[in-house]
């Protein structure tokens, strides 16, 4: 499970022919947004009748992303902890064959194009990110469906309507919206500027008409002033987007005091 439509669909479509023979895990990987490891976990223990087994393993992840900068090189680093993650815990449980992923079909087309002269988007975790080797044998139920599609299918398995129209959020998280290296003083910045967003664009009552809303940190800082003092801070990228099925975006004609609120929420109130 990431906390996604698309893994918690195809964990049912599993839990449905094979029962409590399914374990789930859901990893946090120190990437996740404020709050939502401990929010899901809580949700899927009280909600759904899995099994859900949670591990911690932000500091693996983070060791693994030290020093790199690379997009693409972080895809397959976070990819291939997700992997060993796995391993660790099917050791534990013992005698397990098969790993059921949310893969969906923009997933393998970005990762992978299978027709025409397209080249390489980027390499999903889950995809074009994966080592080579793997214990498991991989299922993957909706790997040919869009998200569209995917959300249709978790509301006939019973999905509760607010968490299917969640906005989709990466499987390597808060580490591909940083430009350059990712450390612990530079999630926990994006992480608060991203709260931030989120609150104000559903107060906005404008959640449900974007795809995705989120913040970009960027490699640079920038001179301004507060008050009578100079400062010399980071930069943030607001991206307010529209889609129906994450293969075409448009920008979002957002209000100017709304962008107004939370350009001055984020540089009042994160140091």
């Amino acid at each position: 499970l990431s906390g996604g439509v698309d893994s918690l669909a195809t964990a049912l479509i599993v839990h449905k022919a094979i029962k409590d023979n399914l374990f789930c895990i859901f990893v946090d990987n120190g990437l996740l947004r404020k709050g939502q490891y401990e929010e899901l976990m809580k949700k899927f223990r009280s909600k759904l009748a899995l099994n859900v087994i949670g591990v911690d393993a932000s500091q693996f992840f983070l060791e693994g992303l030290k020093k790199v900068t690379s997009p693409e090189r972080k895809r397959k680093v976070i990819g291939e902890k997700f992997i060993r993650v796995f391993e660790e815990e099917a050791d534990k449980i013992g005698e397990v064959e098969f790993l059921a992923q949310g893969t969906i079909y923009p997933d393998v087309i970005e990762s992978n194009p299978v027709k025409g002269p397209s080249s390489s988007i980027k390499s999903h975790h889950n995809v074009g990110g994966l080592p080579s080797q793997l214990k498991f044998k991989l299922i993957e139920p909706l790997r040919e469906l869009f998200k569209d599609e995917v959300r249709a299918v978790a509301s006939e398995l019973g999905v509760d309507g607010e968490f299917i129209r969640q906005h989709p959020f990466p499987g390597p998280g808060l580490a591909v919206r940083i430009v350059g290296e990712v450390t612990r003083e530079r999630i926990k910045l994006l992480r608060e500027a991203d709260e931030i967003l989120l609150q104000e664009v559903k107060k906005a009552n404008i959640y449900h008409k974007l795809w995705q809303a989120f913040v970009v940190l960027l490699p640079v800082k920038s001179v301004g002033v507060m008050g009578d003092r100079r400062t010399y801070q980071n930069v943030v990228v607001i991206r307010l987007v529209q889609s129906v099925d994450g293969m075409t975006a448009d920008w979002y004609p957002a209000r100017p005091e709304l962008l107004s609120r939370i350009s001055n929420r984020i540089v009042n109130e994160i140091e």
